[in-house]
């Protein structure tokens, strides 16, 4: 028999090693999430007159000065799904900037809609559009966003509020995406709405870019550069929808509607580019032969593949991918600023990085996005260069510098 003393003693061992796994498991519950890398939701970012919750996504040892990019989910989404499936997490990570992805509610709209419809949600000052520019400046404060380098992207009707967001804001972003998505301010009214959906009004593109005008106005530019994401088979917004983005932003940028250049991507993609009085590109619509509504993703390992197929979230090609590298967020020449941020010969985000080599048949150079076919010819995206007839006889080498831009090198290609 223990004496008492003793087997208090072991009673007490006993307990305080309970109350110390206890203890232990418990603090490993509540560490994992803080340590668990993913979306994060942030409160106390501002007064948030929209009432809207803040999402976010910022890598691993993100430096300061990266770049932002404000996501916006489409009806009965929410920011999770956007994060899971549109490919911005993945280009975070491998490029180097914060993603912020806000979220709308039913207690705002019954099917979880932005209101870009409503000027007491869509204008400046006012609303979610100002909840979401609260939330940029709480990324500016916490993650050191660059002010010079945010950008805002949305489906269906987030990229109505993108466009909305980029006309009351263009002294915020520095560029936007619309896919899926109305023009700016295309109606004031929910029962306007549909409408627009259907197909917006027969403008002109100065009264489409009036609009833009009129939603901040005094200001005079920079403005931001704008690209546009269209399915050709989208019934809930139609394609009429898309031509007059392209109308009201080139008007805006005062570039006019002819085409600088046009070039097919993976995906049955055609892609248009409107540059500025510079050379840069300005404006850039992606129309997606055969897609119905969703934003374009490319599940897969591939350099150029994103996302994973959902609902809204359709299987072509990874438009995050495209979206990313018109912004400059790949560390390319940044499009309105041909020596990005630093100086001239100052290698460093916004510069020009090595030239990467490419030798195959024009075949594979089709189908990974380097060159596209015109009347059984291929020729190399950007340069335009003739690489000779359509098949897996013809081999070339391209060389990419600046990103997206190839030039035949068989005889040698150096950085």
């Amino acid at each position: 028999m223990r004496p008492p003393i003793l087997k208090r003693l072991l009673r007490r061992i006993a307990a305080t090693a309970v109350l110390g796994l206890l203890a232990a498991t418990l603090s490993v519950t509540t560490a994992q999430p803080a340590a668990a890398a993913g979306l994060q939701q942030v409160t106390g970012f501002g007064s948030n007159p929209g009432n809207l919750q803040m999402y976010a996504y910022t890598p691993a040892g993100l430096p300061a000065n990266a770049p932002v990019v404000v996501a916006l989910h489409g009806c009965t989404q929410t920011a999770n799904a956007y994060y899971a499936n549109s490919g911005w997490p993945r280009y975070a990570d491998e490029w180097g900037f914060a993603v912020v992805f806000p979220q709308t509610t039913s207690a705002n709209n019954a099917l979880s809609c932005f209101g870009w419809f409503d000027p007491a949600e869509d204008t400046r000052g006012r609303g979610e559009a100002a909840s979401i520019v609260q939330m940029v400046d709480y990324a500016k404060k916490t993650y050191g966003s660059d002010a010079d380098r945010v950008y805002v992207t949305g489906l269906s009707a987030g990229g109505g509020m993108t466009a909305d967001l980029l006309a009351a804001y263009p002294d915020v972003f520095a560029g936007g995406s619309v896919a899926s998505g109305l023009p700016a301010q295309c109606a004031t009214s929910q029962a306007a709405a549909s409408g627009c959906q259907t197909g917006p009004q027969k403008l002109t593109p100065a009264q489409w870019g009036d609009k833009v005008r009129a939603a901040y106005p005094g200001y005079n530019g920079p403005w931001p550069r704008v690209a546009i994401w269209q399915g050709t088979s989208d019934y809930t917004v139609h394609p009429a929808n898309a031509t007059a983005l392209r109308d009201q932003w080139t008007d805006v940028w005062g570039i006019g509607q002819t085409p600088s250049s046009t070039d097919s991507l993976p995906g049955s993609t055609t892609r248009t580019v409107y540059n500025d009085a510079s050379g840069r590109p300005a404006v850039e619509m992606y129309s997606v032969s055969g897609m119905g509504h969703g934003l374009p993703v490319s599940p897969g390992s591939g350099d150029r593949q994103c996302g994973s197929t959902a609902a809204y979230f359709l299987d072509t090609l990874c438009s995050t991918y495209y979206t990313g590298v018109f912004w400059g967020l790949d560390g390319g020449t940044e499009p309105g600023d041909p020596d990005g941020p630093d100086d001239p010969g100052d290698p460093g985000p916004g510069d020009p990085g090595p030239a990467q080599c490419y030798t195959a048949t024009n075949y594979a150079h089709v189908t990974a996005g380097r060159a596209h076919m015109s009347g059984g010819y291929v020729y190399a995206n950007g340069s335009g260069q003739n690489m000779g007839l359509y098949n897996v006889f013809v081999s070339h080498t391209l060389k990419e510098s600046p990103t997206g831009y190839f030039v035949i090198a068989d005889s040698g290609c150096t950085g």
